[in-house]
């Protein structure tokens, strides 16, 4: 089974949705192959730096604090410490090149890893995930070499197969985030609550594994339930 998760690196839900997602895959107990795919909430975000709070307020007014309240309570209870008051708005482009640099050189263990340091660096450490400097040093801690990835990150390279997954999610109809692709043919949306996660796991295993022994061949790609839609 191979999952696809649409994400972006400034998108506090897919923190929590990734927590969940993770527990779930622990319960599961069958071989999954998860990849991290790139997916931009605010493309035409700066490259400058600018303080997180700040931009919410201007683009969500009073209600914004309250948004994020909601959302570092919730990230508390899975072990995550939002620190909003620290976290910087700024365009995750070049994070997203990172992550496709890691998954390409380096496995998606590797990328596992420095999707979680990323999204740490962001929400909790006040990190600018913008900055060059700041993004070797991440890369370097999720086991990435720093000479590749400093000359990565000034060249262009990678940019045009992001913008290419970028285009791919839009075409699938994908239009929030954290978005779970089951072997692109059924998505979860959003950062469910671990039971739903593993309820579609198992319901994608069981579909997959009675398609593949029902004598007419059909399968349930285009199938939907509460959980789970075909793409």
């Amino acid at each position: 089974m191979k999952i696809e998760i649409y994400s972006d690196i400034a998108c506090p839900w897919c923190y929590i949705g990734k927590r969940r997602f993770e527990r779930a895959l622990s319960a599961f107990n069958q071989p999954v192959e998860v990849v991290y795919r790139p997916y931009q909430l605010v493309p035409d975000a700066p490259a400058e730096a600018t303080p997180h709070r700040a931009w919410l307020a201007e683009r969500y007014g009073p209600q914004s604090r309250a948004m994020d309240d909601r959302v570092a309570a919730l990230g508390a209870a899975d072990g995550i410490s939002y620190d909003f008051d620290a976290a910087l708005h700024v365009n995750t482009f070049d994070g997203h090149r990172l992550l496709w640099l890691a998954a390409t050189e380096y496995g998606l263990p590797v990328q596992h890893a420095l999707k979680e340091k990323l999204l740490a660096a962001h929400f909790s450490d006040g990190v600018d995930v913008g900055d060059h400097t700041a993004l070797t040093a991440v890369a370097v801690a999720a086991g990435l070499d720093r000479d590749r990835v400093a000359g990565f990150l000034a060249s262009g390279e990678g940019s045009e197969e992001v913008r290419d997954e970028i285009e791919h999610a839009r075409a699938l109809g994908i239009s929030s985030v954290p978005t779970f692709v089951i072997d692109e043919k059924w998505a979860v949306q959003g950062a469910q609550e671990t039971s739903t996660f593993l309820r579609a796991l198992e319901q994608a295993a069981a579909t997959t594994a009675s398609t593949a022994t029902a004598s007419d061949g059909a399968g349930a790609a285009g199938s939907c339930d509460d959980d789970s839609c075909a793409v």
